[in-house]
């Protein structure tokens, strides 16, 4: 299923992040969680980055490690952009360059584990 739809996914779930990212939070409750923002940062751009490696995969046919170097080419500069983009179109948000650390964190970690996925398929040949 994801084959079939993995650029609709990708471009859904850009843009959710993109409305997310710029909206005013008003009453976001505070979940009791040490650096919960940072932590949520983390886990989205984990999402962003798989969702956009199996697009390049399965829509623009692109072999795996392109699509592995473009979803966190992409996925990074996506996350730049926003917290650019947070600091000069709002009033309510700022740059935070440490949600562009934890940004940066979540691609790095999927991109390790697609590497490391691709390494044990290899072993079981």
């Amino acid at each position: 299923m994801l084959k079939k739809s993995a650029l609709l996914a990708a471009l859904v779930y850009s843009s959710i992040l993109i409305y997310v990212s710029l909206i005013r939070l008003k009453n976001v409750p505070d979940i009791g969680v040490e650096f919960g923002d940072k932590i949520f940062h983390f886990l989205a751009y984990c999402v962003l980055t798989f969702l956009w490696f199996s697009a390049f995969s399965y829509n623009f046919y692109f072999k795996r490690n392109k699509a592995i170097i473009y979803s966190a080419i992409f996925s990074i500069t996506f996350g730049i952009i926003i917290e650019v983009l947070q600091d000069t179109m709002t009033s309510y948000r700022s740059l935070d360059v440490f949600d562009i650390i934890a940004n940066t964190s979540g691609v790095i970690l999927i991109v390790l584990l697609l590497i490391l996925k691709k390494n044990i398929d290899v072993k079981k040949i």
